[in-house]
């Protein structure tokens, strides 16, 4: 099983620094990337967060599940 979430319904203004911060609190983060344009490198509203761990991986996305 992949430690990998998608995280949906970004505000245009997270970067992939915030993304790591935010899912730090519920474990070890490996990697945190914001989806961008190619063309404008604007946000595309999502991103994907790696976790270390499946307990990591379960907390984040019970943690993070519905959070504003």
């Amino acid at each position: 099983m992949s430690n990998r979430l998608y995280v949906g319904n970004l505000p245009y203004t997270t970067t992939s620094s915030d993304l790591q911060q935010i899912f730090a609190e519920y474990g070890t983060v490996v990697s945190a990337h914001v989806i961008t344009d190619r063309e404008t490198g604007r946000s595309r509203g999502f991103g994907f967060v790696e976790m270390d761990s499946p307990g990591a991986f379960r907390s984040a996305l019970e943690g993070a599940n519905g959070r504003d």
